[in-house]
């Protein structure tokens, strides 16, 4: 658990602090994201920030001059110009404020869109191990909300530097004219100053709290809703149900939600009362200069002006600068999640993977358990692929058939032993290079919803297909057959999610994510579980084309078929993550063992 989900009091101000050291990454990005709107951004505040100081004195010469007038003392020279140039800084103050305003949006396009594309790259290098582990998908999940909601941020820093230029000239002038006017502000400021930041953090405390419990309602929200679970919901009567966990967590929310605002609301208040004595009391104290003769008339305006913008604008200092602690606690998790490094990277100077393949791959003692348990998956395996080999792996759920899939892949590195490919260990290779090499088609596939073609062509975006390329893998694959019914051919948009798409059944994607595996034309094809949503006639043209495509190349293929399986050259029998037993299908029948039992219990379901 980490030390801000342990939130207090007590330890509010040391967070608060050290999460100020988020905000230079954070500048970092934004600079990155539009320099030239930055600069111009800053340039143009700092005019502004003049503004009210420099309309102020031109106010306080206009006054002065009316009180000449009232006296019969005559309209001092140039009064008329005065006035004009009060009028002329107020339409530069309204046009420069306009022109930010109008940077401001820009920069938070170009945030937003800068940010997020790092935020998907960040999560594409990561390690496979971080996607299943749900406080990763907590802090995932917050640092995508970051990326685009912290908005406010980046306004709030603009803002606060704009805050802080108009404070300190008209701070100056306060000190210039009395030391003891800033005293008196500052007793009524800073106390309401650590109320708001106390508040702020209570609240970050409370988000990060609820994170778990919104993603919960979110997947509540969602699986109310969808297509998939619709039959289930009728079927099962699960609507109240989900409707009830819901409405639970969303009770419990807004009870911590409303907990929280009657305390600010309260304590908030009273803080607020200082301010007012503190803003008051200055006040007073010029206007009992201003009696005794101290100041004219003219003066005097202007010292109470400055009063009240040194007030005001010291307040919103504290205050943007309390937001600015705040949204940086939130951005806690967006930096940390920006820091995070792969352990599975290539190194530097990696080599290229070999092309053609000469000796294969080999698996040598290799033990590999998940991260955060002790269990192991493989247990010593001892496994080799060479060139032009076809090889089935087999065995029940959870004895390690995918897990060899994810190694040989470089998904995951071996807790323990080693993987060789070409006598070289696996992670010599750049593993950009090495993937260009694998075709691997999951039983969990991915279904883009996105065009037909596209669908194929994503098995290798990295180079141009033309249209005979992509309409060959369909052919490869059977998914010609599929995309033939398609009203709109390969330009057909596949899934429900877009206005005219058309969904296709479990067996028609499974061909269009074989195709994918075909356009891919690597040295080693993998195909774990491909043919399970396809009927049995489906199945034996799949594999009779199959068969062919592999030739000369290294081909995996896990499956619980062993009509499938009886094709490969090498069948390999993995049992409490070891290999018990390997050989082609007569070998393996003649030698009555663990696979012979298994294939006679598939065939007896048959008979």
């Amino acid at each position: 658990m980490s030390q801000s989900q342990n939130a207090s009091p007590q330890n509010a101000w040391g967070d608060r602090i050290r999460a100020l050291k988020n905000v230079p990454p954070v500048l970092k990005i934004l600079w990155e994201s539009g320099p030239q709107v930055v600069a111009w951004g800053l340039i143009l505040r700092v005019f502004v920030a003049m503004m009210p100081w420099a309309i102020a004195k031109v106010a306080a010469w206009i006054i002065n001059g009316v009180e000449h007038v009232l006296r019969h003392q005559g309209l001092p020279d140039h009064f008329w110009w005065i006035v004009a140039l009060e009028v002329g800084l107020a339409v530069l103050t309204g046009i420069l404020t306009r022109t930010i305003d109008y940077f401001d949006s820009l920069l938070a396009d170009r945030y937003s869109h800068h940010v997020s594309i790092e935020v998907m790259r960040q999560a594409a290098q990561l390690d496979l191990t971080t996607y299943e582990d749900p406080v990763y998908y907590d802090r995932l999940e917050r640092a995508r909300v970051q990326a685009t909601d912290r908005l406010v941020l980046i306004q709030q820093m603009g803002r606060l530097f704009q805050q802080i230029i108009t404070t300190l000239v008209f701070t100056i002038t306060l000190l210039y004219y009395s030391p003891w006017l800033m005293v008196l502000l500052a007793l009524g400021i800073i106390p309401s100053f650590l109320g708001e930041t106390h508040f702020a953090f209570l609240g970050y405390a409370k988000n990060f709290h609820q994170t778990p419990a919104k993603r919960l309602m979110d997947y509540l929200r969602q699986v109310g809703g969808s297509k998939e679970a619709a039959k289930e919901l009728k079927l099962f009567n699960l609507n109240e149900y989900l409707t009830s966990r819901f409405a639970g967590l969303s009770e419990q929310i807004y009870k911590e939600n409303i907990a929280l605002s009657r305390k600010k609301l309260i304590g908030g208040g009273l803080l607020g009362i200082l301010g007012t004595l503190g803003y008051y009391g200055s006040y007073a104290y010029v206007i009992w200069r201003a009696v005794h003769g101290y100041y004219n008339i003219g003066t005097f305006y202007f010292i109470t002006n400055a009063i009240v913008q040194a007030s005001s604008n010291l307040q919103q200092v504290f205050s943007t600068a309390s937001g600015i602690a705040d949204q940086a606690l939130f951005l806690t998790d967006l930096i940390a999640f920006f820091e995070m490094k792969p352990m599975v990277q290539s190194k530097p100077h990696a080599l290229p993977a070999p092309r053609p393949v000469r000796l294969g791959f080999e698996f040598h003692n290799v033990s590999f358990a998940y991260p955060g348990t002790e269990r192991k998956v493989l247990k010593n395996f001892n496994f080799t692929l060479r060139p032009g080999e076809r090889i089935a792996l087999i065995g029940e759920n959870g004895q390690g058939k995918t897990t060899v899939v994810k190694l040989i892949t470089r998904l995951y590195d071996p807790t323990e032993g080693e993987i060789l490919l070409d006598g070289i260990d696996l992670r010599e290779y750049s593993l950009e290079d090495l993937h260009q090499e694998i075709g691997v088609i999951f039983q969990d596939f991915m279904r883009y919803e996105m065009t037909a073609r596209e669908n194929i062509a994503i098995g290798r975006v990295e180079l141009p297909h033309t249209e005979a390329e992509i309409e060959s893998a369909a052919e490869k694959s059977l998914a010609a057959g599929v995309v033939a019914k398609l009203q709109h051919g390969y330009d057909q948009t596949l899934g429900r999610r877009f206005e005219g798409g058309v969904d296709l059944s479990g067996g028609e994607w499974q061909k269009i994510a074989l195709a994918r595996a075909y356009l891919r034309d690597a040295q080693l094809l993998i195909l774990d579980e491909p043919t399970a949503a396809l009927d049995a006639k489906s199945e034996l043209e799949v594999f009779e084309r199959f068969a062919e495509l592999t030739e000369g190349k290294m081909a995996l293929l896990i499956s619980h078929r062993f009509s499938t399986v009886r094709m490969a050259d090498r069948i390999v029998v993995l049992e409490g993550g070891r290999l018990v037993e390997e050989g082609n299908h007569q070998q393996l029948i003649a030698l009555d063992g663990r696979y012979a039992e298994m294939f006679e219990m598939q065939a007896a379901s048959y008979r």
